[in-house]
Order: structure tokens, then C-alpha cells, then sequence
């Protein structure tokens, strides 16, 4: 081959899926086309993490193995560890779901604790020979180190990873690619203080870049979210020599078909799932409703669930956690993911009484209970307002915004606005997003690896626990201004 005549790859990149398996189908089909014109020895495929999410039922129910079946049927020939991956399964979990597999999964930052090794299945770089040209793929993700610690991981600075990463790679590979679970500013600045990379291709804050952009002598790519885009690069490149160009971008996958292989590893692992999880988690004697706007049973019970879990004076949530109420009778498991599949963990904070006041005063106003978002965990519809176990508290909601509290006390004692309180909470509101006074908060631990409906499945089986969720902690002097 000589090595001045450039060789064309096609790269095909994915990220951010989070679960959504029929957008997995669509760009499964949208991969078979491309093989039909372009050879396997010059096309490239990738994902760059959180293909997974625990709130979709079939991941859940079979513990990631349909998202690995999907990658491995639609031929991805690399894939990054991004969060929904990392934080959401355990390490025993991870080495089941990817013992074995046919591709390389890749983070350069992420190491078993406590001897710092990777596992079989995990690998910092990979080197892939396409058309003759040498591609290093190094995997990145964010270094959430709060909770993968706890999980048994050691995460360090991305950063310095990827200086190692590219400097090893430099001698054996002719084009150095990033898969980037890191976020949109992070590759910006991998972009503009490690040289060497010819081409970052990003993903976690689900930004689209429907073309490159160019930092220096570094190209980034991003293909959005949720499967509605798939980036398809074609690559000049030299054997030795490294890119001279770079063109395309991000293909809209909206309308086009889905491919039948993958809708039946879709219904196949459907029916998996409901057997696995139709389990009986606990009976209930009562109907517990939800209210979104109002304090209501079930939200006051996973307020319990939290205070207990945690140790903490207080229990706090927001009701938009839960999408639906349970009716008496028989729970299972697939019931209880169905209303309550954010993949969120317990969290034990310490807050001053003025951020506790501020938040509880937000929780009485439509711009934060009716507030829409997705991300940070939550898989809710809206925020909701907030119910809460260990405290009580008085509204009038007659009296203007923000001044319509009237009592509140801990423990039967009158809240001190100057005092730090222990709240079993959320581990979404440590990160600012939703009710923001809770951001002011100091993180004493988060509870891993339990999710917020396995704490309220053991509340579900404790009769005194349900019995407490029907009586109020909030009283309000005004019964008609929020529904």
C-alpha cells in the first residue's frame, strides 16, 4: 500500500441511547445499509456509553443482557463505560453482563478497587486496523468518584488518563479517537490540553454537534441522545500519517425502519423480563395514591423509607418520583419499577434550616412542582412538590410566594434556620437540579448500590411504616389553591 495515497474509513458512532431499544433498531437498520456499500475492513462502529438505563423494564429485567445482545447483533466493534453503565450496576453485575464479550469496552479512568486492576472485560485503549490504517480508541468517562468508590472502583483524573492513553498509543497507531463519556466542555479542553488526539467522539451532557467542530488539530462529534442521531464521519488517512480530513456528521434516524433481528431480541428479552420480575414484593391492605402538587400516601412512605434507610431526622422527596399510586393487594417487582424506574440512590446530607425553609417554601409554587426536565436520574414527567417524614409543617397559601410558611418543626421542635439537620434524601438534588436549596447541602454518603424503590420496597413490608404515610405532615390553611 503506499503510504501517500490517503485510505477513506467510514466511522459510525452512537451514544447516549439510555435503553431506548427501538431507536436501537433503527440504527441497527441504518448500519446494515452502510455495510452494503462499505467493507468491513473499512468501516468502524462505536458507542460511547450509557447505552444502558435501568429504567426501561427489559434492561432491568435482564440486568443490561438485551442492551449487550442489541451491541453485539448490530456489530459494534468498541464501546465506552459511560455513568448508566458504571454507577447503576455493580461490579458483579458488570462482569456477568460483559464476561466474554466480542468487543473491546473501554475507560482509561476506571479500575477495580482495591488492587487498581482492570477486569478481564474492561481494557484502556484498543487498537483497531481498518483499510491498512492503525486506529487507537481510548475510553473516558466522567470520574463520579463519590459513587464509584463505595462501588468498588478507583476513578481517576480523565485528563491525566488520556495523556497516558495517547502517548502510548502514539508509537503503535496512525489516527488516536476519544470515546468520551465526559460532557461537551471537558472535551473542548481534552481538545485544547492533550495533543495527539485526532478525533473525540462525545457524549453524557446528550449534546448534538451535527457536524464536527474543530479545537486545534482535534475534531469533536456528538450524536445527541436517545438514538435520534447517528454520526457518520468519513475519515482521510494516512497509513503512518494521520487525518487530512474529516466530513460529515450526524444523520437523522426519526421515520426510518427498524431492523426485525433486533425487535425480536427486543420482544424476547420483553417476556424475560416479566418473568424475572413478577415477583411479589410485598400485599398492601390500603391503597396508597400520589398526588404530584400535594403531600400524598405513597411519597410520605418513601420519605420513610429514606429517613430509615439513612439514619437522618428527615425524610425528604419529591412526589414526581412516583408516577402512580399502588392500589391493596399484591405489588411486584415489575409494578414498582413501573412507577418508580429512576435509577437514583439514597443520599445523607446535611442542610442548614434556612436551605430547608427555601426548598420547602419552592415546593408550594407551580414554576418548581410542575417543573419538567429528564437527566441526573430522574425518568419522572415533572418534579412535584416535596413530602418529607421527621417534620411538620404549616402553609398559608393565601399569603404571597415564598412567605407562606408558618410553622415548621423537627421532631416537634421549631426549625432553627441557623441549625444543620441529617436528611435522607436524593442523590439527584446533590447536583443541583430541581429544588436548588437542597444543593447547599453537604453529602455525608450516598447509599450504594440501592435504588430509592428498593428502600421503599422495604417499607412496603412494614405495616407501621405504611400506616404512618396516611397521616399529614403538611397542613394547609387554604384548600383550593393547589390541586
Amino acid at each position: 500500500m503506499n503510504e501517500h495515497n490517503p485510505v477513506t474509513v467510514t466511522l459510525l458512532h452512537t451514544n447516549d441511547l439510555h435503553s431506548d431499544l427501538e431507536a436501537a433498531a433503527r440504527i441497527a437498520a441504518y448500519v446494515k445499509d452502510v455495510r452494503g456499500s462499505v467493507s468491513a475492513d473499512r468501516l468502524l462502529l462505536v458507542d460511547c456509553g450509557d447505552h444502558t438505563d435501568r429504567a426501561r423494564m427489559e434492561t432491568e429485567g435482564t440486568k443490561g443482557r438485551v442492551n449487550r445482545a442489541i451491541l453485539e447483533a448490530t456489530g459494534y466493534e468498541a464501546v465506552a463505560i459511560g455513568n448508566n453503565e458504571g454507577l447503576t450496576f455493580t461490579r458483579p453485575e458488570l462482569n456477568a453482563l460483559f464476561e466474554d464479550v466480542p468487543f473491546p469496552v473501554l475507560c482509561a479512568n476506571l479500575a477495580a478497587r482495591p488492587e487498581g486492576t482492570q477486569p478481564d472485560w474492561l481494557r484502556p485503549v484498543a487498537v483497531l486496523r481498518k483499510g491498512g490504517v492503525r486506529f487507537g480508541l481510548v475510553g473516558l468517562t466522567a470520574p463520579f468518584r463519590l459513587f464509584y468508590e463505595p462501588l468498588g472502583w478507583r476513578v481517576e483524573d480523565p485528563f491525566a488518563a488520556a495523556r497516558d492513553a495517547v502517548e502510548r498509543l502514539k508509537a503503535q497507531c496512525d489516527v488516536v479517537v476519544v470515546l468520551s463519556h465526559l460532557g461537551l466542555s471537558s472535551d473542548e479542553r481534552l481538545a485544547r490540553e492533550v495533543p495527539g488526539i485526532d478525533l473525540i467522539l462525545g457524549s453524557h451532557t446528550h449534546h448534538l454537534l451535527e457536524q464536527p467542530v474543530r479545537v486545534g488539530n482535534t475534531y469533536i462529534c456528538a450524536a445527541g441522545k436517545s438514538g435520534r442521531y447517528i454520526g457518520h464521519l468519513e475519515i482521510d488517512c494516512l497509513p503512518g500519517g494521520g487525518v487530512t480530513d474529516i466530513r460529515g456528521g450526524c444523520v437523522r434516524l426519526d421515520g426510518r425502519p427498524e431492523d426485525p433481528g433486533i425487535l425480536r431480541i427486543i420482544g424476547e428479552a420483553r417476556e424475560q423480563a416479566r418473568q424475572a420480575m413478577g415477583r411479589p414484593v410485598a400485599k398492601l391492605e390500603v391503597p396508597l395514591d400520589v398526588r404530584l402538587h400535594r403531600e400524598s400516601p405513597l411519597p410520605v412512605l418513601l420519605a420513610i423509607a429514606l429517613r430509615q434507610a439513612t439514619g437522618a431526622q428527615i425524610g425528604l422527596t419529591n412526589n414526581g418520583q412516583l408516577l402512580a399510586g399502588l392500589p391493596a393487594g399484591t405489588v411486584t417487582w415489575e409494578t414498582l419499577h413501573a412507577i418508580c424506574p429512576s435509577p437514583i440512590n439514597p443520599a445523607l446530607i446535611t442542610i442548614r434550616g434556612r436551605q430547608l425553609r427555601q426548598a420547602l417554601e419552592e415546593s408550594l409554587l407551580p414554576e418548581y412542582y410542575d417543573m419538567k426536565f429528564q437527566g441526573f436520574g430522574f425518568r419522572g414527567v415533572a418534579l412535584g412538590g416535596l413530602s418529607f417524614d421527621g417534620m411538620e409543617a404549616v402553609a398559608d397559601l393565601r399569603q404571597p410566594p415564598r412567605y407562606r410558611l408558618i410553622d415548621v418543626r423537627i421532631g416537634g421542635e421549631p426549625l432553627d434556620e441557623s441549625r444543620e439537620y441529617t436528611v435522607g434524601t436524593l442523590d439527584m438534588f446533590t447536583f443541583g437540579v430541581g429544588y436548588k436549596a437542597l444543593k447547599e447541602g453537604q453529602v455525608i454518603r450516598y447509599l450504594l448500590p440501592e435504588f430509592i424503590r428498593d428502600v421503599l420496597a422495604r417499607a412496603l413490608n412494614d405495616p407501621l411504616a405504611v400506616r404512618s404515610s396516611l397521616r399529614p405532615r403538611w397542613r394547609y390553611c387554604d384548600d383550593t389553591s393547589v390541586h
